[in-house]
């Protein structure tokens, strides 16, 4: 994973933290912390419930990355093969932009069909309507494994990889840099939600993902019309 890659990983999941997760987990948020918590606990307590939730969502998408980063490295396989894969997946991302900005809605449909299915609804109940400190980590990871615009993203670039290892840490990288926003949110439950900042956020995001996809476009092309050099002289031609 060059450094081009983290640092749109870092900037990408965290402005759209501020955007697209709290408008997709905010829901999730704003329901366990009425339900579940009592807010004559502790601070200490409330934070360590907040914690487990994103811990558990943050080991879904490390779950996720491991996947899509072996699925990757099972379809790669050499200089052609992974300039169309990473063309493919640039084009990908280009309209998973669009569709971020309200472009375009096919990924909107996706996300709201699955997470509207009888299996996750009753899953949900039983887990909002638990006290138990293991409930909280559950529910983080079933909210991870819903369908959402930034994972399907995320996931793409763990399977860009190529490797069940760098896939996990692209997912990894991503669950961590969402943390400290949704954190926040568990204290400030829905203050952001109606906010126009974000919307602002999600716009941003969505730029920076259509940017990043044509970065892969032109990587997946780089590869194709240069088909002897290695991994190395393609980062150096990008630098």
């Amino acid at each position: 994973m060059d450094m081009v890659n983290f640092y749109v990983i870092v900037s990408v999941a965290f402005l759209g933290s501020l955007g697209h997760c709290v408008g997709m987990c905010g829901g999730f948020i704003v329901a366990y912390t009425a339900a579940k918590i009592d807010s004559s606990r502790g601070r200490a307590y409330q934070f360590f419930c907040h914690f487990l939730y994103n811990f558990g969502r943050v080991t879904s998408y490390a779950i996720i990355g491991v996947i899509f980063g072996l699925l990757g490295s099972m379809f790669v396989f050499d200089h052609i093969s992974i300039g169309i894969f990473n063309m493919a997946i640039g084009i990908f991302m280009f309209f998973m932009g669009l569709s971020l900005m309200g472009k375009l809605r096919f990924l909107t449909s996706i996300e709201f069909s699955l997470a509207g299915s009888n299996f996750v609804k009753k899953l949900f109940s039983v887990l909002i309507h638990s006290k138990a400190l293991p409930s909280f980590f559950f529910l983080g990871m079933l909210n991870g494994f819903l369908p959402c615009g930034l994972v399907y993203f995320f996931a793409a670039s763990a399977a860009s990889t190529a490797s069940a290892f760098w896939g996990g840490v692209v997912m990894l990288v991503f669950g961590l840099s969402t943390m400290p926003v949704l954190l926040g949110l568990g204290f400030v439950v829905g203050s952001l939600k109606s906010s126009n900042f974000r919307k602002i956020m999600i716009q941003i995001a969505s730029f920076v993902i259509i940017i990043f996809g044509l970065y892969m476009i032109y990587k997946g092309y780089w590869f194709i019309t240069n088909p002897h050099a290695t991994i190395h002289d393609c980062c150096k031609a990008k630098m």
